[in-house]
């Protein structure tokens, strides 16, 4: 289809935002009816600039995360395997774009929102903290011993992008986003993902109030475009993490069960074609996402194989006791250092510097510390411990 291009020009603002219109338009004629329109956007905070901004509200969105501190960050997180030195393992960074090329494959196959999805897969693992899985079972035993709830990344997340980007301003994103973002949850099986329709900022805060108290409820996200996301997390790591696992002589690839070889194939980019292709098959025309009854059975068989064989493997978590003992003493010393008003500490310096009044009085100690040790990445939290806990050697006179 062709953007209608034959616009009043009485201003460059004015002609630009008239453009955006059109591309409202074009939306309207193209996507599916079970796809979220960019003009259907939710924010909390109405933002009179967003009306002469010539960027439709999904795109517009996805800038906001791809130039955050947090997804910055991404670049030293974590996917699965941590203090191994070899610089073809996958880090977050890597992971969250190929989460976002194959759902905005599927999106565009299916007619749905490839700007939504494109945002909500940037920003989905943004809560990650350091060192993965491991790190967030770690710092979720901590933060329960000090009484603010579980830490669930997919929660964190969205602290991050409404509270704690931009000095505690937060970077105001659609509702459809963040729902995206709180409801990814990648390590589920289901075979049919249906909508969870009609959510709105009060159920939304609730969603977020019951998962942080207990993450092994289960949210669906209120949009096609969250639960392509969703499908595509699995997709993007499942392979992902095997090909990871043989490379560091972990598994072998003869070790894939054969259904899984049959159905799937036995490489990553195979894996990946097989149950993109099947997505975008049995979702077609579809009021849900789904993989099909046989792909979707080999999936679960494979990730049953990889729980197994990979992330419960006890060769890679040789160090997770060092992991969990920098976790608590960091946490306690920047929890000591926030009540007994240590202006050195990098608690003030660095994080709470510059925050707005808001955070600092709405957040408790506790919770501060959280956020400032979830949003490091790997490489800082071990220097932090290493600064704090370790002599240093004097490089300036006494």
């Amino acid at each position: 289809m062709r953007i209608n291009l034959d616009i009043t020009m009485d201003s460059p603002r004015s002609s630009l935002k008239q453009l955006r219109n059109s591309l409202n338009q074009q939306e309207e004629a193209w996507l599916t009816p079970m796809a979220a329109l960019s003009c259907q956007a939710i924010r909390r905070r109405q933002e009179d600039s967003i009306e002469d901004d010539h960027r439709q509200n999904f795109a517009l969105d996805s800038d906001r995360v791809l130039h955050s501190m947090a997804y910055t960050r991404y670049i030293d997180k974590t996917q699965v395997f941590y203090l191994i030195d070899n610089d073809h393992l996958t880090h977050r960074v890597l992971h969250v774009q190929l989460v976002s090329k194959i759902a905005r494959t599927i999106a565009r196959f299916l007619r749905l929102n490839e700007d939504l999805v494109e945002a909500i897969a940037l920003a989905h693992d943004i809560g990650h903290c350091p060192f993965g899985h491991d790190g967030e079972y770690i710092l979720s035993d901590i933060c329960r011993g000090h009484g603010i709830g579980e830490f669930v990344h997919a929660v964190q997340g969205t602290e991050f992008l409404e509270r704690i980007e931009k000095r505690g301003r937060g970077l105001n994103l659609s509702l459809q986003v963040l729902d995206g973002v709180l409801c990814h949850d990648g390590e589920t099986h289901e075979k049919i993902l249906t909508p969870d329709k009609g959510k709105d900022f009060q159920t939304f805060d609730q969603e977020r109030r019951n998962k942080q108290a207990n993450r092994k409820i289960k949210l669906i996200p209120s949009t096609m475009e969250g639960c392509v996301v969703r499908i595509a997390d699995t997709i993007s790591y499942i392979g992902r993490d095997l090909e990871d696992a043989i490379r560091i002589g972990l598994i072998d690839r003869r070790d894939l069960p054969e259904e899984c070889r049959r159905s799937l194939g036995e490489t990553n980019g195979r894996i990946v074609y097989n149950l993109t292709t099947a997505v975008i098959r049995y979702s077609q025309d579809q009021p849900y996402i789904t993989l099909g009854e046989e792909m979707a059975e080999a999936l679960g068989r494979l990730k049953q194989f990889n729980y197994e064989r990979i992330y419960l493997n006890p060769k890679i978590k040789s160090q997770l006791d060092k992991i969990r003992h920098i976790f608590e003493h960091l946490f306690r010393t920047y929890l000591r250092d926030l009540e007994q008003g240590n202006r050195e500490s990098i608690i003030f310096t660095d994080y709470l510097k510059d925050m707005s009044s808001d955070y600092i009085n709405e957040t408790a100690p506790a919770a501060i510390v959280r956020d400032l040790i979830a949003g490091m990445t790997d490489k800082y939290f071990i220097n932090q411990y290493s600064r704090i806990f370790i002599p240093q050697p004097i490089t300036r006179n006494i």
